[in-house]
């Protein structure tokens, strides 16, 4: 579920649409004022667990939310999830289909380095 930093961010306009449609995900999108972990975003947004791993999976696969990995000294790293968007367009194309556009905010150093790490934990 975590963004590849390498690769241009062309996520589906079914997927956006699909999630900006769903009222849990529109839940979860409001009070993500923070990065949260799945059980904070559960607990703030009153949704059973399994159901919000479930929306923030359809929000990171739509780019609008970033799963980031929290680096421990422990070894045992957590995922948590940033809201990933200023703005999302829907427009038409020339060939008068429908596109989207997602704005997403400037990068942190700390999120990159949060990105490349996951990308290396994944090999």
């Amino acid at each position: 579920m975590v963004r590849d930093p390498f690769a241009a961010d062309h996520p589906q306009l079914q997927d956006v649409l699909d999630a900006l449609d769903d009222p849990e995900c529109r839940t979860i999108i409001k009070h993500m004022e923070k990065p949260m972990t799945a059980k904070e975003v559960s607990n703030r947004c009153d949704i059973p667990l399994s159901t919000t791993y479930r929306k923030l999976e359809l929000l990171v696969e739509a780019s609008l939310i970033e799963e980031q990995t929290e680096v421990r000294v422990s070894g045992r790293h957590t995922a948590r999830y940033v809201l990933d968007f200023e703005e999302v367009n829907v427009a038409l194309d020339e060939d008068r289909s429908l596109e989207v556009a997602i704005e997403h905010p400037e990068r942190t150093p700390d999120q990159q380095l949060s990105e490349l790490w996951a990308e290396v934990r994944k090999k």
